[in-house]
């Protein structure tokens, strides 16, 4: 989605409006195919080279390593399938949403339409209770209002959510996978459901195929596991420093688009190997403000964002990356708290 789809005008004030012409007079939002070009060379050459070392080793318990690789690949392709859900490679709908179908259904196996949906949803309402459908995940609490509705084991859960937090991200990755054929059989709106229906069952056909050859049947299982497992790790470990932690909104909170995106969210200090790492999700505020800028430019346009802020008397939150678990951590371990107490 676009900025200009997300409502990002100027409806209370020029602050947003005054950002905007500084950040596309520096040419920020200037399109990067070639940088795109390069990076998805690499992440498929990788993956070729990954393919060539999974059958030379061939049944062998070593393939646990390469299942490990292969996890932080796919995670880095569901990067690129989140770049071109924004429009960032191409200024063609049509050829971003190609690559989206490629890496997300094709290559991750994730639903490209639904995932674009919900994360659309996501940045225009942003860490709003009722609105952002990263803050409605069962079976995390992320309100004490959430937490109060929660009986049972659900109660439990939300007590202890801080300690199984991580541990839980090890079964996002099949959370993604069956939430994508969810939305293909019973979601309306999903734009080109016969490709994705295809390219679904091309992922999963090409995956266990070539992992029930290739390896034993224990082997195999084992196999899908730690991939999986660290898949929905790493992906969950980068986008969780985002948002987590940070205030949360009510429809009573009147905030103009500037400071909504702003204070919602939180960036991650580091260099170009974090940057690579972390997809530039790292530069959370800068792509929230911007959704279109293509990740390339998210370093150059931080000074400019942050000195906005700066002068514009907008608090500008930006961690480490251990800092920004702890803080999500904290905020978990404080709602699971309360929880407690009321029991």
């Amino acid at each position: 989605m676009s900025d200009t789809d997300l409502g990002a005008r100027s409806d209370r004030g020029s602050e947003y409006a005054d950002l905007s012409r500084l950040v596309r007079g520096a040419g920020l939002l200037d399109r990067q195919p070639r940088r795109y070009a390069a990076r998805v060379t690499v992440v498929l050459g990788s993956l070729g080279v990954m393919g060539v070392v999974f059958v030379l080793l061939g049944p062998s318990w070593w393939q646990t390593a390469t299942a490990a690789v292969v996890a932080g690949l796919l995670a880095q392709l569901a990067f690129l399938g989140h770049d071109a859900g924004h429009r960032q490679i191409f200024s063609s709908r049509r050829a971003n949403d190609v690559v989206g179908l490629v890496c997300g259904n094709l290559l991750t196996g994730i639903s490209y339409g639904w995932w674009v949906d919900k994360h659309n949803r996501h940045h225009a309402h942003p860490n709003t209770e009722g609105h952002d459908p990263d803050i409605n995940v069962v079976p995390l609490s992320f309100t004490p209002g959430q937490a109060a509705t929660q009986r049972g084991l659900r109660a439990l859960f939300v007590r202890h959510q801080a300690a199984l937090f991580f541990p839980l991200l090890m079964v996002e990755g099949l959370h993604l996978h069956a939430a994508s054929v969810r939305a293909i059989i019973t979601r309306r709106g999903i734009r080109h459901r016969p490709v994705e229906a295809g390219l679904l069952v091309l992922h999963v056909a090409g995956y266990l195929g070539a992992v029930f050859l290739v390896l034993s049947v224990p082997q195999a299982i084992v196999f899908i596991l730690v991939n999986q497992a660290l898949f929905g790790l790493y992906l969950g470990s980068s986008f969780a420093p985002n948002h987590k932690g940070m205030p949360i909104l009510t429809e009573a909170d009147d905030l103009d688009y500037l400071r909504r995106q702003v204070l919602t969210s939180r960036n991650v200090r580091g260099g170009r190997l974090l940057d690579a790492l972390l997809g530039g999700l790292n530069y959370q505020i800068e792509h929230h403000l911007f959704p279109s800028m293509p990740r390339p430019n998210l370093r150059h346009a931080q000074p400019l964002i942050r000195q906005f802020c700066a002068d514009h008397a907008i608090a500008y939150h930006e961690t480490t990356l251990i800092q920004s678990w702890m803080q999500a951590l904290a905020h978990l371990r404080a709602v699971g708290a309360r929880r407690s107490s009321t029991d």
